[in-house]
């Protein structure tokens, strides 16, 4: 008889006592977790490390004495453990993002806002699927519950028909990607050239951080990277990141592409949602796109990277070994969805070669 697996030992470090009691209440919630120290700085959180190491932590970026990026730098050198960052939404700026991702951070999360209610649920969710998947991340990669409802596409878009669409001169990537995303997606972009095809990605990220990634990336790649806005166009060279708390949908008008961003329930847990776009893609592009499904815990985007191939899309899968979580992409690979996998460092030239097809 198989024993039940224990639940991921978590510690919560927040200068608030409320955020600290709020953080508490959230995880132990989910019967996958458990809080078994809170701390309000990072000498405090040092010592409770000591006493147990935890499966995870939760990390605030502005605290007293020492900072959360600071701690997190020395916690890498000396005890890796998997972070997730929590920032305020009225915060956020590119430079305290990509430090935070450089000096190791799983995820960033932004931290509950008590009072109000559909925020507060959604918000939840969240936290604890980022925290349950960072609990599960492989660090060794890096280069440096309650039981919510589950909604699928169907709740954004109806399924794509039969009908296969005309084929264009012009193909379409879509990228899909959560825990471990942001520097994978970094790697990826870094290595495409300046005339790549049209790309735009769904990386699970809250609101206030999707617009500083973008910028991050804009800044470290030959492709114009920039956070995607209802109307804009696809074009070579350019790469569209969805908004965060937004589902982001291909669109179409004769033989060129677009998006649009709109709203809607949480769809596989998570908005924007890798099914909702891949959806889109199946049914206005089906065989002149390619579908990239890449690290992340769960199985958001198996249903629709599968849509996009039965559509006659071609479609690459992240492989386990380059993967932080092999989740996402191991759920697409069962379900069929994934015509060829591969590592990370492979993925560039399969963009090109497919899309050039």
């Amino acid at each position: 008889m198989l024993r039940p697996r224990k639940p991921y030992k978590v510690l919560v470090v927040d200068d608030s006592a409320v955020v600290r009691q709020a953080m508490q209440k959230i995880l132990d919630a989910d019967p996958d977790l458990q809080v078994i120290a809170v701390a309000a700085d990072p000498y405090v959180a040092a010592e409770k490390i000591r006493k147990q190491v935890p499966d995870v932590i939760t990390l605030d970026v502005e605290m007293p004495r020492m900072d959360g990026i600071t701690f997190l730098r020395r916690l890498m050198a000396q005890r890796p453990v998997p972070v997730v960052m929590c920032s305020s939404l009225v915060s956020p700026n590119s430079e305290t993002l990509s430090l935070a991702l450089e000096a190791g951070a799983v995820d960033i999360v932004c931290k509950p806002e008590l009072g109000v209610k559909d925020f507060f649920e959604d918000a939840c969710t969240v936290i604890r699927d980022a925290v349950k998947a960072a609990a599960q991340a492989r660090l060794s990669v890096r280069p440096r519950a309650l039981i919510e409802k589950k909604l699928t596409a169907d709740a954004v878009l109806a399924a794509p028909g039969p009908r296969a669409m005309a084929r264009t001169t012009e193909k379409v990537v879509a990228i899909g990607a959560s825990t471990g995303g942001t520097e994978a997606l970094r790697l990826v972009l870094e290595r495409l050239p300046q005339n790549c095809p049209p790309i735009v990605i769904v990386q699970h990220m809250p609101e206030a951080f999707t617009s500083a990634f973008a910028q991050r990336l804009d800044s470290l790649c030959a492709v114009t990277v920039k956070e995607a806005k209802s109307g804009d166009r696809m074009l070579r060279g350019q790469v569209l990141i969805a908004p965060g708390n937004k589902h982001c949908v291909l669109t179409r008008s004769g033989a060129s592409y677009g998006v649009d961003v709109i709203e809607g329930p949480l769809v596989s847990r998570h908005r924007p949602s890798v099914d909702v776009l891949f959806r889109s893609v199946a049914r206005v592009a089906g065989k002149n796109a390619v579908g990239v499904i890449m690290t992340g815990m769960g199985d958001d985007g198996a249903r629709g990277l599968l849509e996009m191939r039965e559509s006659g899309a071609r479609t690459v899968g992240q492989d386990e070994e380059s993967s932080v979580v092999y989740g996402m992409p191991k759920e697409a690979f069962k379900r069929g969805g994934v015509e060829e996998q591969m590592a990370l460092d492979r993925i560039p030239e399969a963009v090109m070669r497919l899309s050039a097809g």
